[in-house]
């Protein structure tokens, strides 16, 4: 089962993404904003598959802080940026600090969740052969060295 840790200052958007993706299957864990997820994530252990983050809380970067700290904490932990108020410097600083992807809240004719949980599949593919692919590279090498 995949941990997936929420972060989001509202409380009813944390409450229902947390809700859905354990309809999922997912094991959820959440914080109410960045300070919170910087405690949470280095807490964890293992860490956390994905973390899910608004990028607007307590300051209008926030997300970026959570994504920082989740990719300092595993390199392999796939982080995906949500927001209200997308613009595009915003998504491309995301994704150039490391995000898997940025997506809209609010998106006219898109089901949030749905694509949510579909970007969320695509995450723990990459998460997976990327750790893989570490872990064979580790088995090399150890065989290399005898």
């Amino acid at each position: 089962m995949a941990r997936v840790l929420v972060v989001d200052d509202e409380d009813e958007v944390r409450a229902a993404l947390k809700r859905r993706l354990e309809r999922e299957g997912y094991e959820v864990s959440t914080a109410s904003s960045a300070a919170d997820a910087t405690t949470v994530i280095r807490d964890q252990n293992p860490t956390f598959d994905i973390v899910i983050t608004d990028m607007s809380m307590e300051e209008p970067d926030s997300g970026l802080v959570v994504l920082q700290e989740a990719i300092a904490h595993d390199l392999f932990t796939e982080v995906l940026v949500l927001t209200a108020y997308g613009n595009v410097s915003n998504a491309v600083e995301s994704m150039r600090r490391g995000a898997f992807d940025y997506l809209e809240k609010n998106s006219p004719g898109v089901d949030t969740y749905e694509l949510l949980i579909m970007k969320m599949a695509h995450a723990l593919e990459r998460r997976r052969s990327a750790v893989g692919t570490m872990r064979r590279l580790e088995s090399f090498s150890k065989m290399m060295k005898q």
